[in-house]
C-alpha cells in the first residue's frame, strides 16, 4: 500500500508539465508556445479524462454483438476472455512499474553523487521521463481495473443460470452455429470465394459433427 502523500500525487500529469515549461517554451516558437499556454489546463483535464481502454458502450456493442455472439452464453464466455487479458496485463504492467519506480530511485541516487553539470543535466533529464511514464503507467492501470470491473459486472447480469459457467466447451457448438449462420445470411454475390469458404466450411463442418453427436456437451443448458 502507498502512503497518503504518494497516492495524493497517483495520476497527475500537472508536476510533470509545470517541470518541461521551460523546455517547451526553448523547443516551440513564442507563438505556439503562447498557444500552448493558453491551453494548458484544458490540456491537463484532457489527459486525465482521455479515453485509454473501451467504454461500457463499446464492450457491449462492438465486442458482445449477437452476430458474432448471439447467445448469452457465448458473450459471458468471451467476457471471461477480455477480462483475463486485462487482468493478466495488470500484473505484466505491476512488473514494468515497479522497475521504474527503481529505475527512479537509481537516479535520484546518481544525481546525489554526480559531480559533473552536463551528467547531471542528462539525469535530471532521465529522472523527469521516468516519472512522466510514472505518471502514465498509474492512469493505464486505472483504466484497466475500470474495464476489469466493467466485464465482470456484465458477466454477472448474462450468468441467469440457463448455460454452463463453469466448461467453456459446453455452449460452443449450439453459440458458434448461429454465429455462422448470421456470417452466412450477410454472403452476396460478391463475397469473395474465401470469405463464403470460411462461413459455409465450418458451419457445413458443425451441422454434420452435431448430426453425428461427435462432440459431447454440446447443450446449450447445463
Amino acid at each position: 500500500m502507498t502512503d497518503s502523500t504518494t497516492t495524493s500525487t497517483l495520476h497527475n500529469i500537472v508536476p510533470t508539465i509545470a517541470s518541461q515549461e521551460n523546455y517547451l517554451e526553448a523547443l516551440l516558437d513564442p507563438k505556439d508556445f503562447a498557444q500552448l499556454a493558453v491551453l494548458k489546463e484544458e490540456l491537463e483535464e484532457t489527459w486525465t479524462k482521455k479515453q485509454i481502454f473501451r467504454t461500457e458502450t463499446e464492450m457491449r456493442v462492438s465486442v458482445l454483438n449477437d452476430g458474432k455472439f448471439p447467445t448469452p452464453a457465448s458473450k459471458y464466455w468471451q467476457c471471461v476472455r477480455e477480462q483475463n487479458v486485462f487482468f493478466e496485463n495488470l500484473i505484466q504492467l505491476s512488473f514494468g512499474y515497479r522497475k521504474n519506480l527503481v529505475e527512479i530511485k537509481k537516479l535520484q541516487r546518481k544525481l546525489d553523487e554526480e559531480t559533473n553539470d552536463l551528467e547531471l543535466e542528462l539525469l535530471q533529464i532521465e529522472l523527469e521521463e521516468k516519472q512522466y511514464a510514472r505518471a502514465n503507467m498509474e492512469l493505464v492501470a486505472k483504466d484497466r481495473v475500470r474495464e476489469i470491473e466493467h466485464w465482470s459486472r456484465i458477466k454477472t447480469e448474462l450468468d441467469d443460470g440457463s448455460f454452463d459457467n463453469q466448461n467453456v466447451n459446453t455452449h460452443q457448438m449450439t453459440s458458434m452455429k448461429l454465429a455462422l449462420q448470421n456470417r452466412a445470411k450477410a454472403l452476396t454475390s460478391g463475397s469473395s470465394q474465401a470469405e463464403v469458404i470460411n462461413v459455409t466450411g465450418p458451419l457445413q463442418t458443425a451441422e454434420r459433427l452435431e448430426q453425428q453427436q461427435l462432440i459431447e456437451n454440446t447443450s446449450a443448458d447445463k
